[in-house]
């Protein structure tokens, strides 16, 4: 897979290049183990050849006295390249693993599925790397060096030996033409059904309430069954490669036996060659019978680094930006326009306005108008097709995401908390002070319900904040997103899980952060939200249907000034978009 570009590196080869030193070290351990194999051969050849005929005992004992050191050191130097693939396996994890998270947080708006399957990807492609499969392809280049040992032995054995190496070559290369279009074909299924069933899971719910069990079971079997079918080819394929390869094998340990006493009989090699020849061809044929029994883990592997190179391809390491100062918190937003994809209607279309610093706006419209949408992109989240966000002048993308992340909070209207206390939700997993987030819990009215809980700030709020109810998960998500000292705030459908009492609260919150001068942006269809807001931008169809002050928006949607709850509701204001 190519995805090379020019001025763009590529950053998993790069990686690999750094840890070179690794591959170079288990390489020259790889010699000296191949090296210290011949040891077995050589000791062979000796005893049949010299002490046999001479009966010598002592020369016995020295030669295996010398036998067993050179296996011992073969052990040794066999854990140490072991260890060195172990240490290798955590260079590469420290190097990639947080890229790929980084990566993954950068493109989640265009990335389906389930997004963990890049780092099981990656995983998969680390351990075959670092595992003991590996120690195959070290071993395969001293192959040839077995094969020029027989020859010395002997030409024919030699040539026995290099026609058994060329057949076997062949076998692997059948091997791998055979499977692998059904092995990409089943880690594609497999990729599908992973991320058909964790959606399935984490609607569990949804699917419970309604009986949804069978039918969505038969939808995960198709999947399910197209890896299963795909694996059950390339697992019969390549069980007659490497049954025929295994066949092959064995059978040519056995005849080298017999050309060498053929060659024995006719008195042109000794006894401990004809066995020597043996083991040696045992040992140059044994990686590629290896590998092609790891084909399978081999191919999954060198796919599965193709797209984790596609993924850190398409979301380059951020570059070092230059610290800008604290933002007061003025948006200009400029014909920002998002097409969700290729023939879609546009999401937004040439939306522009701006608001000062410390002034409220709230987004309304009816459902589909692209709400939620613009939040993501004032928000960074989406980076815009065409147009711009600007935040007191500068661009979002001048700013580093950890410098704007200090100024700026983010309510989203899907709220999921981490698997954490409800202290570490609320202060970001900063390492900020107790103050700091209780303040922020005390601003979006939550303080007292946390004290409330089992652990007060120190509960956990289990997977998704699953233990908390939804008021309260969206209270404290609230604080989150008002913690520290934002310059910033955008709320979408801050209340839609609120009752009295938390809108009440909301709107204290949103009170309290105007005077701080505070700007912030509210998705509502509310009238008792929206009425604490300075401005109003009305969307339709993605497009500004309206942007003025408060009162002037509400008389041009809203005209009879007794009654604007319910003529601001029956406008079409709806929750959405």
């Amino acid at each position: 897979m190519s995805v090379g570009v020019p001025n763009r590196p590529d950053e998993l080869r790069g990686v690999m290049r750094a840890c070179r030193r690794y591959f170079v070290l288990v390489a020259l351990f790889s010699l000296a183990i191949n090296l210290l194999y011949l040891a077995s051969p050589l000791y062979m050849l000796q005893v049949y050849d010299r002490v046999i005929s001479s009966s010598s005992v002592v020369t016995l004992v020295m030669l295996t006295i010398a036998l067993m050191i050179a296996f011992v050191v073969y052990s040794g130097l066999d854990v140490v390249r072991a260890r060195i693939l172990a240490r290798l396996s955590v260079r590469l994890d420290t190097l990639v693993a947080p890229r790929i998270i980084e990566a993954v947080i950068d493109g989640a708006g265009m990335l389906g599925g389930a997004r963990s399957q890049y780092l099981r990807d990656f995983d998969s492609f680390r351990q075959f790397v670092t595992g003991m499969g590996i120690n195959a392809v070290f071993d395969l280049p001293w192959a040839p060096i077995y094969i020029l040992v027989i020859f010395l032995l002997h030409p024919a054995l030699g040539l026995f030996g290099l026609v058994s190496s060329v057949l076997l070559v062949i076998l692997a290369l059948i091997n791998e033409r055979m499977v692998r279009t059904p092995i990409s074909e089943s880690n594609m299924a497999s990729a599908r059904n992973y991320n058909f069933t964790e959606m399935s899971l984490r609607n569990y719910e949804v699917v419970q309430a309604m009986g949804m069990t069978d039918g969505l079971l038969r939808r995960w079997g198709r999947d399910r069954g197209r890896m299963i079918d795909a694996q059950m080819v390339s697992s019969d394929r390549s069980g007659s490669v490497q049954s025929l390869i295994r066949f092959m094998r064995l059978s040519m340990q056995s005849l080298i036996l017999g050309l060498g006493a053929w060659l024995v009989i006719e008195r042109e090699v000794t006894v401990g060659a004809m066995f020597a020849a043996s083991i040696l061809l045992a040992r140059a044929l044994q990686p590629i019978e290896q590998i092609v029994g790891s084909w399978r883990g081999l191919i999954s592997a060198l796919d599965a680094y193709g797209r984790v190179r596609t993924l850190l391809f398409a979301n380059p390491r951020r570059e070092a930006r230059m610290e800008m100062p604290r933002p007061s918190g003025a948006l200009a937003v400029a014909n920002l326009t998002c097409v969700p994809a290729r023939g879609a209607k546009p999401a937004l279309r040439n939306v522009s306005f701006r608001i000062e610093a410390g002034e409220v706006l709230g987004i309304v419209g009816p459902s589909g108008a692209g709400k939620s949408t613009l939040c993501r992109h004032i928000a960074g989240v989406m980076a815009p097709m065409a147009g711009e966000v600007r935040l007191d002048g500068a661009e979002l993308s001048h700013y580093s995401r950890s410098s704007l992340g200090r100024y700026f909070g983010y309510l989203p209207q899907d709220i999921e908390l981490f698997s954490d206390t409800v202290a570490a939700n609320i202060g970001r997993f900063a390492f900020a002070d107790a103050g700091a987030i209780i303040a922020a819990a005390q601003l979006a009215g939550v303080h007292e319900m946390i004290l409330g809980l089992s652990d007060g700030y120190e509960t956990q709020v289990g997977e998704g904040g699953m233990i908390l109810s939804a008021g309260i998960r969206q209270r404290i998500a609230l604080a989150r997103a008002v913690f520290g000292d934002p310059s910033l705030v955008v709320l979408d459908e801050p209340s839609s899980n609120l009752d009295a009492e938390g809108d009440a609260a909301l709107s204290n919150c949103i009170m309290q952060l105007k005077k701080k001068k505070v700007s912030v942006l509210i998705v509502s269809h509310r009238p008792a939200t929206i009425g604490v807001v300075d401005k109003i931008l009305l969307l339709r169809d993605g497009m500004v249907d309206a942007f003025g002050s408060r009162p002037e928006i509400l008389a041009r949607i809203a005209p009879q000034p007794l009654q604007p709850a319910r003529n601001f509701v029956t406008a079409g204001v709806q929750k959405g978009g």
